[in-house]
């Protein structure tokens, strides 16, 4: 499957970002803890080069929490101050401050020998479509201060919010790079729902998201579809059609005359993927070599 989308919006707010860059003291950046290099745009790094930096592993219990720990430690070794968060529940959000204060001390350490007080740091809110950008906003600020959607683009213009004295926001649209980097990336977006399911074919979709989790994931795949190793209908060694095949059997997903229906039953897998019903299930991991090997071996 080709994984490509970019709406003409998405161009309007990376030239909005790059406006505004030069107001800016923070980037606060939420990706998706289930994808985290996979959900981060390459351009913001560079957008946001000199910039204190902050990012949200947003969805955080979604995914699987010692992969959370490894990502936790793999952006503070490059250098960025890092929560894992969940913006709908607030789990992580009262951190913030804190770390907002710990990102900026030189900043604020500048305007109090200028004796500037009371001058509240002023942060970028960027992320990908669908990334729970507008929901943590609102979380944040306690209020339905910007417009919210669980379906990709639902910002479309800026605008700033003052939380407090200390802090306030800029906020922008959704960012998705033109070409993806290679189809993993693609199909990882895909799966957490950051492009538009019309365009996509999900039986396809499915069955890369049932490969990987029958190597990473089997028991809870297992478990979750009640699967019987060895079972009648299922192979000696488990294939993405075989389980899909058990998946349209087990929750009766036929079309007329008892034929089954693979799509309804990719719908249905896809949908436990990302609603996390399957299990805490996190798509990618950091390279070895970025993160302590002791701890690194946690999906075997």
């Amino acid at each position: 499957m080709n994984y490509q989308w970019y709406p003409g919006h998405m161009t309007k707010a990376k030239r909005m970002m790059q406006e505004n860059i030069s107001l800016i003291d923070l980037v606060i950046e939420l990706v998706d803890a289930r994808i985290p290099l996979s959900s981060r745009n390459p351009d913001i790094d560079e957008l946001g080069k000199n910039k204190a930096r902050l990012i949200l592993l947003n969805k955080s219990d979604l995914a699987d929490e010692k992969v959370n720990k490894l990502w936790m430690e793999y952006f503070k070794n490059k250098g960025f101050h890092v929560l894992e968060i969940n913006a709908r529940s607030g789990q992580g959000l009262r951190a913030i401050y804190g770390m907002v204060r710990e990102a900026c001390k030189d900043k604020i350490e500048r305007d109090r020998k200028r004796g500037i007080k009371n001058r509240p740091v002023r942060a970028i809110v960027v992320g990908i479509p669908n990334v729970g950008k507008s929901t943590f906003i609102n979380s944040f600020a306690g209020k339905a201060c910007t417009k919210t959607g669980n379906k990709p683009g639902v910002t479309k213009g800026k605008q700033w919010i003052r939380l407090n004295k200390e802090l306030e926001f800029l906020d922008t649209p959704g960012i998705l790079w033109p070409k993806f980097e290679s189809e993993e990336v693609g199909r990882n977006l895909a799966l957490v729902g950051s492009m538009n399911d019309e365009i996509l074919q999900m039986t396809e979709l499915a069955a890369d998201l049932i490969a990987y989790l029958l190597i990473h994931y089997k028991d809870a795949l297992y478990e979750r579809y009640q699967i019987e190793p060895g079972q009648d209908g299922m192979e000696a060694e488990d294939t993405p059609l075989s389980v899909l095949k058990h998946v349209c059997e087990v929750r009766k997903c036929y079309r007329k005359g008892q034929e089954i229906d693979y799509e309804k039953a990719s719908a249905v897998v896809v949908d436990d993927f990302r609603s996390g019903r399957i299990a805490r299930i996190t798509l990618e991991m950091p390279e070895p070599h970025e993160v302590q090997a002791s701890e690194y071996n946690v999906q075997e």
